[in-house]
């Protein structure tokens, strides 16, 4: 095994370690209330699983619609979506190698630009982590029972450090110099000028991309509505907080999604509006309700990759 692999490895098993050492002992330390904790399926946490399903079709209807526009190449909307939850399916490689190597893969058996495909999944990722970074940001720095907090508060630095690539990558004339350094490299050429997107195209895609963040905000509010009595002056917040807590999940690179990091934020931050012992459970659930999405999801991509071979078949 390499010496990279093995940091990567070590890196892996240390930061899991972390968290589950003190996300273990925050559920040890509440133990005796956490069992005391009714949970029952219902139509709230039903419901809260199709959302999380649906947030990824609309991710993968939205990058397909931005891999036409900037290829001028055709994806259909069953390949968009189909390509999208197996990419999703693969989440679980840590550092997004398993998402976009699948992205590629495809993109050989269609002719289409690999290099393109790439900057595609570049840009889908950069917004959605601006999208799940930036309005919960303002949504918990504002909220009163939030802002006074001076822990919460350390939360929010690593994940506003991480603003500042995720901005720079969104100006058309940096990105494309960033990825020619490393074209110029690879494949004796610059990548075109078309394959970036525009100043109005990336506001515009910016702001759809938050939509899928909405959907499993709205999911996550249900998780809560299912077994919990919270003011209704919570919902947004606390869907804020899963957003931002998933985002913080995708930045823990070497964690396959995330695992215990998004729970331990959501744990962190959400205890400000429930007691600890509930918070516990929610994570949980949350974890539980997603990785069932990720179920929801897989019959999808099965469905249509069975529609994929009978047109096959038949043509």
């Amino acid at each position: 095994m390499s010496r990279k692999r093995l940091l990567r490895l070590g890196a892996t098993i240390l930061v899991l370690g972390l968290v589950g050492y003190f996300f273990g002992r925050a559920l040890a330390d509440n133990w005796d209330a956490v069992r005391e904790i009714e949970v029952e399926v219902n139509g709230y946490s039903v419901a809260a699983v199709l959302l999380f399903g649906a947030a990824v079709v609309v991710s993968g209807l939205l990058w397909g619609s931005m891999l036409s526009g900037l290829g001028k190449v055709k994806v259909t909307t069953a390949d968009a979506i189909r390509v999208q939850c197996a990419s999703w399916l693969l989440k679980y490689v840590p550092g997004q190698v398993g998402s976009v190597a699948n992205k590629v893969l495809w993109a050989k058996q269609r002719g289409i630009s690999r290099t393109l495909v790439v900057i595609s999944f570049v840009y889908e990722n950069v917004f959605l982590l601006l999208g799940s970074i930036v309005p919960t940001a303002v949504i918990l720095l504002l909220h009163d029972s939030l802002a006074a907090t001076g822990d919460a508060l350390g939360t929010f630095v690593p994940v506003l450090v991480a603003l500042v690539p995720l901005l720079l990558l969104t100006d058309r004339r940096i990105f494309r110099r960033a990825v020619n350094l490393v074209a110029r490299r690879a494949l004796k050429r610059d990548v075109p000028e078309e394959y970036f997107l525009g100043w109005r195209a990336t506001t515009g895609y910016q702001l759809l991309f938050l939509v899928p963040r909405i959907i499993n905000g709205l999911g996550f509010v249900l998780i809560v509505a299912s077994f919990l009595d919270v003011e209704p002056s919570a919902y947004v917040p606390l869907a804020a907080i899963y957003v931002l807590a998933g985002a913080v999940g995708i930045l823990a690179v070497f964690v396959p999604s995330g695992l215990g990091v998004r729970e331990s934020v959501i744990v962190l931050l959400a205890s400000r509006y429930m007691p600890v012992e509930q918070a516990i459970v929610l994570s949980l659930l949350a974890r539980l309700y997603s990785t069932i999405g990720d179920v929801v999801v897989a019959v999808v991509y099965g469905a249509l990759k069975v529609r994929e071979a009978k047109e096959g078949r038949s043509s």
